[in-house]
């Protein structure tokens, strides 16, 4: 294992922990030696999908015996010492400035309003219980969703909606894009076609925020046909989808593959903003299938990589300044992000970045800010001392 323990975080208010060993027994048992103090209240993990993930969230159970603990599988790790593949990272957050609440939603297509409503109160309730904080202006929701779920979107709305001024981010479990292995977990079991809402009630300083670092290329596409449901847009323009974004990026259709998708990319605009929408595959009746949601007649518009660095800089180093002593930053960032970043030669310098910045989490297939679902952003919470 490459542990890097003098690298790890270790404050009063909490912990990052991560390990390198394929063995799952191995692996937890390095969690705890970093994790284990007095105070431990939660842990939270992201871990790879190769791991045997029944053995794994038995022994998480039973090792962390009466600690809440809440995780998913990624398409890439964040740990303290940047960028990893095949391991395990974890925050461990302390039981004097971290109330944490945390339940499981299944059957995400049946969740309605009234379900909403419980929840919140249900994890609002669990964490006033604890004292640490008054709820309003001292808390953040974080969403894990099963990666293949399909199901972001209205979950997110919904839950959206009953929050009110919470601020929320999150993102969807990943699995070294393969696309068929996608777990979250929580009470003791990784689980599909779910999702884990955290409330984290905190005295310290927090800052919720995303980042995307595309720009506006001012070509259009119109879905003139498309499976919402499905996230599969059959046609674009009124042409086979496919084949009208090859034309479009001046790709040849066989060409069409993750790289081509990462660096061009599409998204709807929604007032002065733009959200980006990432293309997952191309079917062989020449349809798209998207990470995100897709409406029939939308407006898309063709986007560009800008400077994937200097954006995110710029953006974790603003959060930082107004915390004042910045302790970690809980990030989701997208997998296409990541695969952008060795495409163009600097994974190096992008894992230096995040270690620098003290950001721990993982890579996902689809991320989350208060109520949106994107793709190919960055987002997460910066948090920093006890107020």
């Amino acid at each position: 294992m490459t542990n890097g323990l003098s690298q790890n975080i270790c404050q009063p208010e909490l912990r990052t922990a991560f390990s390198t060993s394929r063995d799952e027994q191995q692996a937890v048992e390095e969690l705890y030696q970093q994790l284990n103090w007095s105070d431990l209240n939660f842990v939270l993990f992201f871990c790879s999908a190769e791991y045997q993930l029944d053995r794994l969230a038995s022994l998480l159970q039973a090792r962390f015996a009466d600690i809440l603990i809440a995780g998913c599988t990624t398409a890439g790790e964040i740990t303290a010492m940047g960028y990893d593949q095949g391991s395990i990272s974890a925050i461990g957050f302390s039981r004097e400035a971290f109330a944490v609440s945390g339940l499981l939603i299944k059957q995400l297509d049946e969740f309605n309003f009234n379900d909403a409503q419980e929840l919140v109160e249900h994890l609002t309730q669990a964490c006033l219980d604890q004292q640490v904080a008054p709820i309003k202006n001292h808390s953040f929701a974080l969403t894990l969703f099963d990666g293949l779920s399909t199901q972001e979107e209205r979950v997110l709305v919904t839950l959206d909606s009953v929050l009110g001024s919470i601020p929320h981010f999150g993102g969807s479990a990943g699995d070294d894009i393969h696309l068929s292995n996608t777990h979250v977990y929580f009470d003791g079991a990784f689980c599909t076609d779910a999702a884990v809402i955290i409330l984290v009630n905190t005295a310290c300083e927090f800052q919720v925020f995303s980042d995307h670092h595309m720009e506006n290329c001012d070509t259009k596409l119109v879905v003139t046909e498309a499976d919402s449901e499905q996230r599969r847009v059959l046609e674009l323009n009124a042409e086979p989808a496919a084949i009208e974004y090859a034309r479009i990026v001046g790709v040849p259709l066989t060409q069409l593959n993750h790289e081509v998708f990462a660096l061009n990319p599409i998204a709807v605009r929604i007032g002065d903003e733009y959200f980006v929408r990432s293309i997952q595959s191309v079917n062989d009746d020449l349809s798209l299938t998207f990470y995100c949601a897709v409406e029939n007649g939308i407006v898309l518009t063709l986007m560009q990589p800008g400077e994937l660095m200097s954006s995110l800089d710029q953006q974790l180093t603003e959060k930082e300044v107004t915390l004042g002593e910045h302790l970690i930053t809980l990030g989701c960032d997208c997998f296409l992000r990541r695969l952008e970043g060795r495409i163009r030669g600097q994974s190096e310098q992008v894992s230096a970045l995040l270690q620098r910045h003290r950001v721990v989490g993982f890579n996902t297939y689809g991320e989350q800010i208060d109520g949106m679902h994107v793709n190919q952003t960055f987002t997460g919470v910066a948090i920093g001392r006890k107020r």
